[in-house]
């Protein structure tokens, strides 16, 4: 069985700019490219495969047709999608909804996700959380307009790692560039958007009323507890693991080897170069590569000098 090497698809965003390009070498749209949809089955920007049996397949079609290769985990959808994101300029505040008001509401997931920061301008933030102790004063801190009363912000480097839960109302600033692992979902209420106005000059929907539905007040704190493990030739991080995703930091330098926890592996190349190996055959992998190890996969190694990100639902 071979891994699955992933062609992403690019979004352009109002916010976004070139780093997509100028960091990792992708053929971008344009000069306001936002995402790389990078592992995606999710029918807004669906990934297809660049090789072998099921080249040229894209993935929901794989997940539909051959949920062998997916340890036959159970589930309408395919769970996770990963992405790049490139803020050049804010990201309007948001919050997601959980499963039940998702389904219920937009006939899709809910949407819990995670950043790994992957780059950082000095002095840049994130905003992550709110102030408010009740529905009432939350829905009085917005109708009024008093943003810097109501929202918290954080100032982030790179390296930093963020969980964000449904219900979390979050926002990237500009300068920051993040690789996030998050449920396939593609449902986003915005809370404020900072008076920007689109190339036609309207201002972007708002979603005053689901984004209070859904707010978690008072907001919580959401520590994350990152366990490393030092073996040969290597530096092995558990950033977050729950009942939606388990989310690594591989550090690499040298041969490491991995056996697959449970259905299925997706992996993310976010620097260096080397080689994985897996059922006897040997692939170059590097810097923005992404791909997935399917079940049948059960053990591989990765050599090289290679900061890895992967996860697994």
């Amino acid at each position: 069985m071979e891994p699955l090497f992933l062609k992403g698809v690019l979004q352009e965003k109002i916010w976004g700019g070139t780093k997509l390009r100028d960091e990792y070498g992708y053929d971008i749209p344009s000069e306001k490219t936002g995402e790389l949809w990078a592992i995606s089955a999710h029918p807004n920007g669906v990934t297809t495969v660049l090789n072998g049996e099921y080249e040229g397949q894209p993935l929901d079609k794989l997940w539909e047709n051959h949920r062998e290769l997916f340890g036959n985990q159970e589930g309408d959808v395919f769970p996770l999608l990963t992405k790049i994101i490139d803020a050049q300029n804010d990201l309007s505040v948001q919050v997601h909804p959980d499963d039940e008001y998702g389904l219920a509401h937009e006939g899709e997931l809910g949407k819990t996700e995670c950043w790994y920061i992957l780059s950082a301008d000095p002095g840049s933030k994130i905003i992550y959380g709110h102030n408010a102790q009740s529905k009432e004063e939350l829905r009085e801190l917005i109708e009024t307009g008093n943003w810097k009363e109501l929202l918290q912000e954080v100032e982030v480097k790179a390296g930093d790692f963020f969980y964000v839960p449904s219900g979390t109302i979050h926002a990237l600033g500009s300068g920051v560039m993040v690789l996030e692992t998050q449920q396939s979902s593609d449902t986003t209420y915005r809370l404020y958007d900072y008076d920007r106005v689109d190339d036609e000059g309207n201002l972007r929907d708002l979603h005053i009323e689901q984004s209070i539905d859904v707010t978690t007040v008072p907001a919580k704190d959401n520590p994350v507890n990152p366990t490393t493990k030092e073996v040969e030739n290597g530096r092995l991080t558990t950033l977050v693991s729950n009942d939606f995703f388990s989310v690594y930091d591989w550090e690499i330098n040298g041969p490491v080897s991995f056996t697959q926890e449970l259905f299925y592996t997706l992996v993310s190349v976010i620097d260096g170069e080397g080689t994985l190996e897996a059922d006897g055959r040997t692939y170059p992998v590097s810097k923005g590569d992404h791909f997935i190890l399917p079940n049948q996969i059960k053990h591989w190694e990765i050599d090289g000098k290679l900061h890895i990100i992967a996860s697994h639902p």
